[in-house]
């Protein structure tokens, strides 16, 4: 278990060094001049000439690429010159948001999509397995901007039980943390739906393909009740390809909620990035950037703990 944690941080670690590379450099060679976006086309060569120094855009790419290196290595991500703050504080706040949101949303189409799933499997060719993966069919194509904003109408416009956006904050108490709860529950549930409908699909086709197998047929052969044969024996060898699901899931749904964020007017990470790269605010979008892609990293490595939970035979490389 040990070496296959260890082989396992290794390419993650490798992934994290060559994703830097990535970022910085297609940054930096993107068209048009930070210092004059930020200052305007009426700017004066000496203010310019002055903000591209501050900025420390006058020095070579590869040593501005080691300090940055360096700095993210102790924690300094830089500081935002379009917000004046420093960066780590802008992703603190943001985080604030979008890391409920995305454990919500993961939290809601888990639990609806995996009993779907399993459903759907067990009952085969029948009426209820049509419905319900054409149900998943049509939460599939339904775009989840043109989805959040029905929710709004509904719940927010129609029967005024929760906010149409903004988000007030966690405040204190639990009144606090209910009103944030009840402002992020509509950009969740816009989110969850159709990831369940993808993960509702992926479960089953897993579990079909393990419903055929020799071990299922002996287990239903010695009289164990069919819960049990699904929930204990069946589920639990489908659960690499549902696992994988997952991590890609949340991966997504940390990184890519920038619409929804938009549409429910949510200071979370997504608008951030959008923001800072509207204004050119490259410091911000590469330390962010950094950021997502070492938690996707982090995510993946917690997946992989769970594939040698699941499945032994993976952590001796069999």
């Amino acid at each position: 278990m040990t070496a296959y944690l260890a082989k396992r941080l290794a390419i993650g670690l490798a992934t994290l060094f060559v994703a830097s590379l990535v970022v910085f450099f297609v940054l930096e060679i993107l068209p048009g001049d930070p210092a004059r976006i930020m200052l305007g086309m009426n700017a004066s060569p000496e203010a310019l000439t002055a903000l591209r120094t501050e900025m420390g855009l006058d020095r070579p790419l590869a040593l501005r690429y080691l300090d940055w290196l360096t700095g993210m290595a102790t924690g300094d991500f830089g500081r935002s010159y379009t917000y004046s703050s420093p960066v780590i504080e802008l992703v603190a706040e943001r985080v604030a948001v979008s890391l409920p949101l995305a454990v919500m949303a993961l939290s809601l189409s888990t639990a609806i999509a995996i009993p779907v799933g399993i459903f759907a499997a067990a009952r085969r060719g029948r009426l209820s397995d049509t419905l319900a993966m054409g149900a998943a069919q049509v939460g599939v194509a339904i775009p989840n901007f043109w989805f959040a904003m029905l929710l709004v109408y509904v719940f927010a416009v129609g029967f005024r039980l929760l906010p149409a956006g903004g988000f007030p904050g966690w405040g204190e108490g639990w009144g606090g943390l209910w009103q944030g709860f009840k402002a992020l529950l509509l950009p969740a549930v816009s989110l969850a739906l159709p990831q369940a409908a993808i993960l509702a699909r992926v479960t089953r086709s897993a579990m079909l393909e393990v419903l055929g197998e020799d071990y299922i047929r002996t287990a239903r052969a010695k009289g164990l009740p069919r819960r049990a044969v699904l929930w204990r024996h069946a589920l639990r060898n489908a659960l690499i390809p549902v696992l994988t699901i997952l991590g890609l899931q949340f991966a997504f749904l940390l990184a890519g909620t920038i619409i929804i964020e938009n549409v429910f007017y949510l200071p979370g990470l997504g608008r951030l990035i959008f923001q800072a790269i509207s204004q050119r605010d490259l410091i911000v979008v590469e330390g962010v950037v950094m950021l997502l892609v070492a938690s996707i990293i982090l995510v993946n490595l917690l997946v992989d703990v769970c594939y040698a939970v699941a499945d032994p035979r993976l952590r001796t490389g069999r």
